[in-house]
């Protein structure tokens, strides 16, 4: 797996899977790449493996460049937070991009992805690092709580209402 800087005109595609589909050495570059960002560059030591991403429900999707899907330079992850009666609820979690593939947009191009993906028939639903509410936003997203601290972090509810 090439961890050097990605050439910005390397062609790039987007990949996604259920846990149980992803080949191990994808899982592991991208559990490897949010811990390297969410615990060691952001230093907050916090249970990264948390249960949900092996839900049958959750899905996996990443950026990578083109014949290389185990050099992942940006990732999330959807959730079906779904309860009893009513729409559909997607949570989109541990939106990340690797630190050499900053600046590229690969992180907007996953959000919006799921946003037009699953938008027309799902709430989505996310949980901002409060710094980042303004980017959230232009994708659609609103504040939908009081801001609340978690492993001591900001962060702000918000939601795209489906339609």
């Amino acid at each position: 797996m090439a961890q050097s800087p990605t050439p910005t005109d390397t062609p790039v595609v987007t990949a996604s899977a259920p846990w149980h589909a992803l080949d191990p050495r994808v899982a592991y570059e991208v559990l490897r790449l949010r811990v390297d960002v969410f615990v060691v560059e952001q230093q907050c030591p916090y249970p990264e493996l948390d249960g949900r991403d092996i839900e049958p429900r959750t899905e996996h999707r990443w950026v990578h460049p083109e014949g290389a899907p185990d050099d992942v330079l940006a990732y999330l992850r959807v959730l079906d937070d779904t309860t009893g009666e009513g729409p559909r609820v997607a949570r989109v979690g541990r939106v990340v991009t690797a630190p050499r593939a900053r600046g590229r947009r690969l992180a907007d191009r996953l959000v919006a992805d799921v946003v037009t993906e699953l938008g027309a028939d799902s709430d989505v639903v996310l949980d901002a690092q409060s710094h980042l509410a303004g980017w959230y936003a232009r994708h659609g997203f609103v504040r939908d709580g009081d801001d609340f601290v978690e492993d001591g972090i900001p962060h702000t509810p918000m939601r795209r209402p489906r339609g």
